[in-house]
C-alpha cells in the first residue's frame, strides 16, 4: 500500500554544500535537494552512512527509489523564504584542534556561507510494504529518530512538523495551471538541446511575480567518485499552462487539498 505524506523540516541554519567550491569560501545550495533529504531519512530511521571508499551507503541504496517533492515553506501566512530565496550569512572560525590541517601550527582558517533559518515542505511517496519505507513512515508521523538529523552540518540540527496524509491521483495539465513544489523544467532532446516543459501564462495576474531557477543535484552517480547528477528545476507563483508532455518519471499529481506537485 503506497501513502503520500508530508512533513515541513526547519533549522536555524544550514549548510547545503556545493561539491565544486573550497578555498576561500564553502558556498551552499539555496534549496534542499534530493540527496540531501534522503540523507536525513536515513538519519532518522537509523541507517548507516558512508562508511567505506568505493561503497554507497546504506541508507542511499536503502531509500534511492523514494518519489519525493520539495518546496520552500509558506505556513500560515508565514513566508520563511524571499520569492524562493533563503537569507545567507557567511561565517569565519578556526579549527585549532591541529587535526585540520598541515600548516604550521596547525590552525585551519574557514570561511562559510550558510542559509539562515531554511524551512521546507516535503512530499514523500512510501510503499508500506518496503520494511525500510514503512519505518520511515512510522518515524515521521511520531516525531522519532535515530540519530539527530541535520541540515548539512552536524551543528546545524533540524527538527519537523505538520504531518500529514493525502489522497492523490495523476494530474494531466489542461490549461492553466500552478505547481506548488520545485520542479524540472526541463529535459535533454535527441539534438542535445533542451525543450522547455512549460512556458509562462503571461495575461495571469493572480499573484505571479516572481520565477526562481536552480540547478540542483538530483541522485548520487554510482560510481567511485559519487559525483552528483544534476537537473535543472524551478520555483514560481505564476500560473503555467502545458507547453510540452512531461516524461513519465517527472509525473503531475494533485493531492487531496488541491496541490499540484512534481515528484522526482
Amino acid at each position: 500500500m503506497e501513502k503520500l505524506v508530508s512533513i515541513n523540516i526547519k533549522s536555524d541554519f544550514g549548510l547545503l554544500k556545493k561539491p565544486d567550491t573550497n578555498y576561500p569560501i564553502y558556498l551552499t545550495f539555496n534549496m534542499l535537494h534530493k540527496p540531501s533529504l534522503l540523507g536525513i531519512f536515513g538519519a532518522i530511521i537509523g541507517e548507516k552512512g558512508f562508511q567505506k571508499h568505493g561503497e554507497m551507503p546504506e541508507y542511499y541504496r536503502k531509500l534511492k527509489s523514494l518519489k519525493i517533492s520539495i518546496a520552500p515553506l509558506e505556513e500560515n501566512g508565514k513566508t520563511y523564504h524571499e520569492n524562493g530565496n533563503f537569507a545567507k550569512t557567511v561565517i569565519k572560525y578556526n579549527n585549532t584542534t591541529g587535526l585540520a590541517s598541515e600548516e604550521e601550527g596547525g590552525n585551519l582558517m574557514v570561511t562559510e556561507q550558510a542559509l539562515v533559518a531554511p524551512a521546507f515542505k516535503c512530499w514523500i511517496l512510501l510503499n508500506l510494504g518496503n520494511e525500510t519505507e514503512a519505518k520511515l513512515y512510522s518515524y515521521l508521523k511520531e516525531n522519532k529518530a535515530e540519530y539527530l538529523p541535520y541540515m548539512g552540518k552536524n551543528e546545524f540540527s533540524l527538527w519537523w512538523d505538520n504531518f500529514e496524509e493525502y489522497e492523490y491521483e495523476i494530474f494531466r495539465p489542461k490549461g492553466i495551471f500552478r505547481i506548488d513544489s520545485l520542479f524540472i523544467k526541463e529535459i535533454p532532446v535527441k539534438d542535445g538541446k533542451y525543450e522547455t516543459l512549460f512556458q509562462l501564462d503571461i495575461s495571469s495576474s493572480q499573484g505571479a511575480n516572481y520565477l526562481y531557477f536552480e540547478r540542483l543535484p538530483l541522485r548520487y552517480e554510482e560510481t567511485k567518485l559519487f559525483q552528483y547528477e544534476y537537473e535543472n528545476f524551478a520555483f514560481t507563483n505564476w500560473q503555467l499552462k502545458q507547453n510540452y508532455q512531461l516524461p513519465s518519471e517527472y509525473t503531475l499529481y494533485k493531492l487531496s487539498n488541491d496541490e499540484i506537485i512534481q515528484l522526482f
